[in-house]
């Protein structure tokens, strides 16, 4: 009988579990959720006493921080937390809350899905309503998880140039679409475009979601308030089916142009498929209602989970190239690696030299942020974050022999990074096994508190 063959794996895992401080770096793992890549910082920080100058509390030595990547695929425990905080911007815009007033739900909102055009035929899976694959174009019919879907049908008349110019030109195409919705907007009060500030004031939040086919659309909560934002009510002359005439036909009416490598001039505009959909409040778990209607309580969610996705495993990766050749050593479809390799191609070339598109080449292009909002619109992610740190310094001050309150005191933080990310895999997978056992207990969390509410 053979003996088991031992791997690197196996004896780092066994010399992690076996140290004397396994149960001292767990705990510092646990404390930052079961970061993925944590950063290694060393230093000190001191809280002081505004008043008399006097030092309350100090650390000293070595700590971990979260590294705060956004990408589930690069680290599931700061996805959650940026997930979190996105939920929170996104659903105080619709329902109120962190310094939004509850009238605001009471303002004409729509949840719209911008998408991009055709750039050529590509493998699809369509079902029925009794959920029967429908044949592809190919003459098959593609599993959920079938690699060809998105990619090109002909990748030799597939335009990846045209492709990857309008995903670099995207947010511009999305400020011409707010530009002209508010010149729409105007025009239905009767009012200048230049006093279309006095009467109202269109806000949003906006996620760009990656397609299979590698394009990104953009997912939107639209709000109209009065003049002041939220805090005042929107003119009377715009209701909910006004502002969605509007929102249709600012998508219809914006393009640009812009000059292909040979001079050719390219017309960038939205695909055909604009979805509108009123957002009503409820308390509801579901997504939609019987009458089509996105509910406030879900959507939030819903919306959030797309500002942590990167493009996807198998269309390109996560992390910026810094040599076409790493493409050799990607696990990516053809497809993808085609626009990667466009991408590229055009960001050497002197009239593109402003889109920078090498440095975005492995995001296919895109070179917009994930997650944007109208300054208006709710509260911010530095908001968000700061009552965090209030509250945790809050913990802290209260666990002093004499308790401080946040106001009274100064935090000085001497901190510098020695390194970032695991030492090893067995590290860094006791570490996803920490982000898992949380994520799976405020799920169970989650289903309690949904359960209570539908039997109180």
């Amino acid at each position: 009988m053979t003996a088991a063959t031992t791997t690197p794996h196996d004896h780092d895992l066994s010399h992690l579990l076996r140290s004397d401080g396994f149960q001292t770096w767990r705990r510092e793992v646990t404390a930052i959720g079961g970061c993925a890549a944590p950063i290694h910082l060393t230093g000190s920080s001191r809280i002081y006493d505004r008043a008399t100058g006097t030092v309350l509390a100090e650390r000293d030595g070595k700590i971990l921080a979260p590294c705060g990547n956004r990408r589930a695929s690069v680290c599931p425990a700061c996805s959650d937390r940026y997930a979190s905080d996105a939920y929170h911007l996104l659903r105080s815009g619709m329902t109120g809350g962190k310094g939004v007033p509850d009238t605001a739900a009471a303002h004409p909102r729509l949840f719209v899905t911008l998408t991009a055009p055709s750039f050529g035929p590509v493998h699809t899976r369509r079902v029925t309503a009794r959920g029967l694959v429908i044949p592809c174009r190919c003459g098959d019919k593609h599993h959920r998880d079938d690699p060809r879907v998105g990619c090109a049908l002909d990748p030799d008349t597939h335009d990846y140039i045209g492709a990857v110019l309008w995903q670099a030109h995207s947010g511009v195409l999305w400020n011409r679409f707010a530009i002209r919705l508010r010149r729409l907007l105007a025009q239905i009060l009767g009012v200048k475009v230049h006093d279309f500030r006095d009467h109202a004031r269109l806000s949003y939040a906006k996620v760009a979601e990656y397609q299979r086919r590698g394009l990104v659309h953009f997912h939107a909560v639209i709000r109209l308030d009065g003049p002041d934002g939220p805090w005042t009510a929107p003119p009377a002359g715009i209701t909910a089916d006004a502002l969605h005439a509007a929102i249709r036909d600012a998508a219809h009416d914006v393009s640009l142009t812009v000059d292909r490598p040979d001079g050719t001039p390219q017309a960038l505009s939205w695909g055909t498929q604009v979805d509108i959909r009123p957002i009503t409040s409820t308390t509801a778990a579901a997504l939609e209602n019987d009458d089509g209607e996105i509910t406030d309580s879900a959507l939030a969610a819903y919306v959030a989970k797309y500002a942590t996705k990167g493009t996807g495993k198998s269309e390109a990766t996560d992390r910026p190239i810094r040599d076409i050749a790493h493409l050799d050593h990607l696990d990516i479809t053809p497809h993808h690696r085609r626009l990667i390799e466009t991408a590229w191609k055009l960001g050497g070339q002197e009239q593109y030299e402003g889109l920078n598109l090498r440095r975005w080449a492995h995001m296919l292009g895109f070179r917009g942020h994930f997650l944007t909002k109208s300054r208006a619109y709710s509260t911010t992610f530095g908001a968000i974050r700061g009552d965090r740190r209030t509250y945790r310094l809050g913990e802290t001050l209260a666990a002093l022999d004499t308790p401080a309150d946040p106001g009274s005191v100064l935090v000085v933080n001497d901190w510098a990074v020695v390194h970032i990310g695991h030492r090893n895999d067995a590290e860094r997978e006791i570490a996803l096994g920490i982000a898992e056992r949380r994520r799976e207990q405020r799920q169970t969390r989650s289903t309690d508190r949904t359960h209570l509410g539908r039997t109180s």
